[in-house]
């Protein structure tokens, strides 16, 4: 591991510093001012330059500002944490439009300046890995004409700043688009930060995309930089943007319109030049006429529209993509790349994949772990592959989903049906899909499977992304049992009416 580079002209502070990331198993380089730091970086290979750089405000021979300007021009990515005393405030402050990653109050606390520097060092290790994953790994596989109308978008729109609206369904790949994107645009040397505004609090998503200034609300101990500070010069990819609360489409529609926000708690302006990519599997267009969705800003998002296919519409890719994440599983777990065999691609090549790109992924993390011999055979595959769905049962495409729910109006809302592997029956007693007992035996090793795959990608925040799946998939499968009608399907699962009813909208199941 790279190691942490520490300036002060404190010799005090450094080595207390130096202790306790020491201990932590993270290895330092010390210096005394600025001069050093910028001679050491002239000469420094990619394996000994810093992974984080730590510095002080005022010292001798150098301003740690001054310096941050330099060291961001020279490593644009390097997470830099600035120490200041109180007096310093605002300089640090101002730190942040230059790029600094935190500051650290002076006199701090060891144990969570030891911890700042942890959570920089994971961003920037993560920040390592995708710039890895770019720049080695395909952005996007695909042969099947739809894919090919996807890439030549992405071609017609490489010189552009124009603000793209991805569609599709979930799992099918948007996020990698919105990447191929920007890696192709003008701000190509600029930020990509990507935010899931389904997966984070109501309360919180604010203050997430905006940032906070310190005192701003219980906790707020220090200012923080939102998303949008952070892509400043760079791209925004804002996904599941239907889920977006409505009080907030009001913000992003005036960051849109001018390029102003506030931080929260905050009374001056801030400017971010960030050009926005958008996503989302929801009908927009519903959900302006539902309203549940600003029209105002549906047309602002709604400047280029790309509709990503599902991966039954293109499934002579299913070849290539299994191959393809075969190798990167073995890869990530350390392990012999398996082979499949031709029967066993064909038998993939039948299933619908509710889950599309990502749900071929993850059987590829289970092949590797689970399949007993080093070539994959038919049987070797999941069970859920194993029972084939007839075509008329397979999850349509989100511009002609079905509506599953036919109860009477004040009791039942419409479903989406992507997660469901088919259509509602005409029984209200009867469940509305076709139910293989044999494949859901083995529903915890899946849950083993699925929760090791996540692990293994890197993907933050894994018990609250496992935790939304299983609470939506449960709540559906309910709701589809008694088509549609909340209160019986609360009852069934033993919860309350006020539970489901809050669950739903926390989920986005509307």
């Amino acid at each position: 591991m790279k190691p942490i580079w520490i300036v002060d002209d404190d010799q005090s502070i450094r080595f207390v510093l130096e202790k306790a990331l020491l201990r932590e198993g993270l290895p330092t380089r010390s210096f005394t001012n600025p001069r050093e730091v910028l001679t050491a970086l002239a000469t420094a290979s990619d394996d000994d330059g810093p992974q984080i750089l730590v510095s002080d405000i005022r010292m001798p021979g150098g301003s740690g500002l001054d310096l941050l300007e330099a060291v961001k021009q020279k490593m644009p990515g390097l997470p830099v944490i600035i120490m200041t005393a109180f007096s310093d405030l605002d300089s640090a402050v101002s730190a942040f439009q230059g790029g600094a990653f935190e500051y650290l109050p002076k006199p701090f606390d060891l144990p969570k300046a030891v911890e700042l520097i942890r959570r920089a060092v994971e961003e920037s290790q993560r920040e390592e890995v995708a710039e890895e994953r770019m720049a080695v790994a395909p952005e996007m596989l695909g042969q099947a004409p739809a894919m090919q109308d996807v890439f030549r978008a992405i071609g017609r729109l490489s010189q552009s700043n124009v603000t793209v609206m991805i569609t599709g369904e979930s799992g099918s790949g948007k996020e990698l688009v919105a990447r191929a994107l920007h890696k192709h645009s003008p701000r190509a040397n600029g930020p990509f930060i990507a935010i899931n505004t389904a997966a984070i609090p109501k309360d919180l998503l604010e203050s997430e995309l905006f940032g906070h200034e310190r005192g701003a609300f219980t906790g707020a101990q220090t200012m923080r930089r939102g998303r949008f500070e952070q892509a400043d010069g760079g791209t925004l990819f804002l996904d599941e943007i239907g889920d977006m609360p409505f009080d907030l489409q009001t913000r992003l529609l005036r960051v849109l319109s001018d390029g102003h926000f506030y931080r929260v708690g905050g009374h001056n302006a801030v400017k971010s030049n960030v050009r926005v990519i958008a996503a989302t599997h929801q009908d927009l267009e519903q959900c302006v006429k539902d309203g549940h969705f600003r029209e105002d800003l549906y047309h602002r998002l709604n400047v280029i529209r790309l509709r990503l296919p599902a991966l039954r519409e293109r499934r002579e890719d299913v070849f290539m993509l299994t191959r393809h994440f075969l190798q990167q599983s073995a890869k990530q777990l350390g392990v012999e790349p398996k082979r499949i065999s031709d029967a066993a691609l064909q038998q993939l090549s039948t299933f619908g994949f509710p889950g599309n790109v990502r749900q071929l992924e993850n059987i590829c993390h289970w092949l590797t772990v689970m399949a007993p011999a080093q070539v994959i055979e038919a049987k070797d595959l999941p069970p859920e592959v194993l029972v084939v769905v007839p075509e008329a049962a397979r999850p349509v495409s989100p511009q002609s989903d079905a509506v599953l729910a036919h109860a009477d109006a004040r009791d039942a809302q419409p479903l989406d049906n992507h997660a469901f592997s088919g259509t509602p029956t005409t029984s209200a007693s009867a469940p509305s899909w076709p139910l293989n007992v044999a494949a859901l035996g083995n529903w915890e090793a899946d849950l083993e499977v699925e929760a090791l795959a996540l692990l293994v990608s890197g993907q933050p925040d894994v018990w609250d992304v496992l935790t939304r799946r299983f609470e939506s998939k449960l709540i559906q499968t309910a709701l589809v049992s008694t088509r549609g009608r909340r209160i019986e399907a609360a009852q069934k699962l033993g919860i309350g009416r006020n539970t489901i009813t809050r669950k739903i909208q926390e989920l986005g199941l509307e």
